[in-house]
Formats: C-alpha cells, structure tokens, sequence
C-alpha cells in the first residue's frame, strides 16, 4: 500500500518520524546535563549527601536519554542524502559548515568530557569531575547553538547568494548564524529544554512523594523542579510571545495558519479559540472565537488590520489544520505549567510542598507534557513553513531526491519497525529507573558516611525522622 503513495508525501513522513523520535532526546538531555551541573554544584558548595545521591540517580537516567538522542540522530544525515539530495546539493555550501561546527565544538566537547562524567568521579577527583559535567552542559547548549542555526537559517534565510549551479552561498556569515529567526528560537527552545526537563524530575519526585513524604531526595527534586517551573515557565510565555510576532514579520502565512485565519480582517481579527479549519472552503467551521483579540495580540490594537490566507495564492498555503492544532496543543501545556508553577508557589506559601497529594498527582501526570509541548511546537514550526524547505526560496517539491515510491516505503517500514522496537525498549528502562526511589549512599559512598571533598567541611548526616528542609 505505501509503495503506491507519492514518494515525496513518503520522504517527508520518514523524515517526520525519525525528526520526532530525535527531538524528545535532545530536549530532555540539554535540560538534565544543566541539572546534574548544579546538583554537583551544590554538593560541592554544602556537602550534602542528597545532592550527590540525586547526581548519580539522575546519571544513568543521562547517560541512557544521551545515548539514544546520538542513535536516533545519526540517521538524519544520511536522509539528507538519500531522500533529499537536491535540498542537500542546493543547501550544502550555506549549512553543511554550520552542521561541522555543531561536530567539531559540541559533539567532540560532549564525547571528550562524557566518559570522565560518568566514570570518573574517584579517578579525578571531584573538581576537575565538576569540570567535566560543566563541559557536558556547555557542550549539549552549543549542539542547540548550531542546529537552531541552521533551523532558523531555513525558515529566515539571509546573508547568502546564489552562484552559477543555482546553490545558495553564504556571503555574510554573521548574517546566516544570527538570522532574523535564530534569537527567538535558541531561547524558546532552550527554555523548553529545561521545562521539559524539570516536569520529569517533578513527575519522578512527586511520584516517590506519594510512597514516602519523608525520602530527603525525592523532597529535594521535587522542590527543585517546581522552583525551575514557577520561575521559567511565565518566561517562556513571554518568549513565545516574542517568537510569535517575530514569525508575524518575517513567515506571515504561518502565523495566519497558526491563527486559522482564511479571510482578512481590515477592522481587527478575532482570537479562534478552537473550530474545525477547512483548508478546501477556506473557513474555521464552527468557530469558538473572542472578537478582535487577535489584533490585539498580534498587534498591540484592537483594531489593526490583519491579512489572511486569502491574500495568498494557494499553492503557497501551509497545512492550516495540522498547523492550527498542534499550536494549540503547545499553548495549552504551556498553561498548564505555569498553573503547575503557580500551585506549587501556593502550596510552599502553605508549607504544603511535600504533604499536598493533589498537586503531587498534578505534577505526575504533566511529566511527559513537556516533551509533547516540543512536539507540537517542532509540528508548528515545521509543518508552518511549507510549501517550502527553505522559506520562500526553495520549494519541498523541488527538495527531494527522484526516487520512486517502493524505496522510500522499503526504508520508511524499517525505521518504523527498528525505532519503534529500539527506541520502545529503552524508554521503559528509563522508567524502570525512575520508578526506584533515589538511595542514600549511592554506589562508591558509603551510607550514612560523610561526602569528604578536598576544601569542604563535610555536612552532618541527615536524620530520616526529621523533616528535612531543602533549600526552597
């Protein structure tokens, strides 16, 4: 059945999975390496045991995400020569250097220090052992650097030419980098990172919070992660906010997709909160919608006038239900986690942190919100931008490679199987790990013994009878 689909709709679907399957890794491994740096941080500074033990817990669970983002994104490079070899030849002299530079400063600085992050801490000693966690840390933000660079450079190109064989050629490479785009992105998708991240630590410490109120790590994790959601996720609103008007200047269709906009409105837009958009009438049906709160949004005035899809021709229109949907499953979490945030401010207020169940099940159950919010924001961005690979310049259609539909459907079927295989066995050993409680004394500690750090005055042992009090 599939060898008889178009193979271009094939290619874009194949690259659509395995893009999918990547980007929860990634995601999740950029906010945990910042995390397990200041957990070391911390240990060093006070010398409590628990953030030691909350390190090593949160290490393997690392080390196994960390592993699976590389698996999962080496296939990526060989699509761009198998399935898209005109956007690869076209594109090449423009992002192939910037894709060497994301390999030569931040998957060489991440390998370099990794294998000294994970078995190193009695062979180096614990300073130059925080180093290398602060090399990992560092090394996962410049990996986004770049890859959002060339991310952004597709949906905003500048400071490029074209030569003689109809390549695009960078002229300005501070232009290409520090696109329009690039700014927006970097800081939305690195705070999804770290949300992304502190909803899991959240949802695991909450969890063993609902088994024992007084486990000292899980009550620490778990305040940890519900300060990261009370201070980043407002922020993050307001960078998406930013991004949004942003991408109103520079990728108008893709905001009128986003808005579910066919028609223009002269006289102020309405926000659609939800309907039914129908891409071949051209209309939202059954429209949930507040009167010109668009404008206002978008504008800054109720009555600023608004272009719709109709001022396109309609080739150039973008998949508007897809679109539509997946920003307002974005939006929606995001919400619901700055709810999150500010229940737990709440129940701290109260000195309610670790004793009130409810929002202990709300924290449990937002766990995988963060990496469905990345989904449906990458589904937003990417889907957006079409027709086009490169916005505006370089259509998906003329993209592909010419291939036929039983090979791109042979390939498509294997990753299909291998990842869903792979990939589904490796997620339930992540849970399998976070479903034991974080120990005291993890292994090369000594239970109940002092953490000895050269220049430290080593805590005094917790008593598990007492109510522990970490910082909040």
């Amino acid at each position: 059945m599939l060898a008889h689909l178009d193979p271009l709709i094939l290619a874009r679907v194949q690259f659509g999975f395995t893009v999918a399957f990547h980007i929860v890794f990634p995601s999740f491994s950029i906010g945990l390496a910042s995390f397990l740096a200041v957990l070391e941080g911390l240990w060093l500074a006070t010398g409590r045991p628990v953030f030691m033990d909350l390190f090593r817990y949160w290490l393997k669970i690392f080390a196994i995400a960390f592993a699976m983002g590389v698996v999962s994104g080496l296939v990526m490079s060989y699509q761009f020569g198998t399935n898209w070899s005109v956007f690869s030849d076209k594109t090449g002299p423009v992002l192939g250097p910037m894709m060497g530079y994301e390999v030569l400063t931040a998957f060489f600085l991440e390998a370099g220090f990794l294998g000294v992050m994970l078995f190193g801490m009695t062979k180096v000693g614990p300073r130059l052992h925080f180093v290398a966690t602060l090399m990992v840390a560092i090394g996962t933000f410049i990996s986004a650097f770049w890859i959002l660079a060339v991310n952004s450079w597709m949906q905003t190109p500048a400071g490029y030419g074209t030569n003689p064989q109809g390549q695009f050629v960078p002229l300005d490479w501070w232009a290409v980098v520090f696109n329009p785009s690039f700014p927006f992105r970097l800081v939305h998708m690195v705070l999804a990172a770290y949300l992304t991240t502190a909803l899991v630590v959240g949802a695991v410490g909450a969890r063993h919070l609902l088994r024992d109120r007084t486990n000292p790590a899980a009550r620490t994790m778990f305040s940890m992660a519900m300060w990261m959601a009370a201070l980043v996720a407002p922020v993050q609103i307001l960078a998406g906010d930013a991004h949004g008007l942003n991408t109103l200047e520079h990728q108008p269709a893709k905001v009128m997709a986003m808005e579910g906009h066919y028609q223009s409105h002269p006289d102020g837009a309405p926000l659609i909160l939800f309907g039914l958009p129908d891409q071949e009438a051209g209309t939202v049906r059954y429209a949930l919608e507040i009167p010109k709160l668009s404008s206002l949004v978008l504008k800054h005035a109720l009555d600023a006038p608004l272009a719709g899809l109709d001022s396109l021709p309609r080739k150039d229109w973008p998949p508007v239900p897809i679109v539509f949907w997946s920003f307002r499953v974005m939006v929606t979490i995001g919400l619901l986690m700055l709810l999150l945030g500010c229940l737990s401010l709440l129940a701290r207020y109260r000195g309610q942190l670790y004793a009130w169940a409810p929002l202990h099940r709300f924290a449990l159950a937002m766990g995988p919100a963060g990496f469905v919010a990345v989904l449906a924001g990458w589904i937003t961005t990417e889907v957006g931008r079409q027709p086009y690979t490169v916005y505006g310049l370089l259509r998906t259609a003329e993209s592909a490679s010419p291939l036929d539909g039983p090979a791109v459907a042979a390939s498509l079927t294997a990753f299909v199987v291998v990842y869903f295989s792979v990939f589904t066995m490796g997620t339930l050993y992540l849970l399998r790990l976070m479903a034991k409680p974080p120990q005291a004394g993890e292994p090369g500690l000594q239970p109940g013994a002092p953490i000895r750090t050269a220049g430290i005055t080593p805590a005094p042992a917790v008593d598990p009878d007492r109510h522990l009090q970490p910082a909040e």
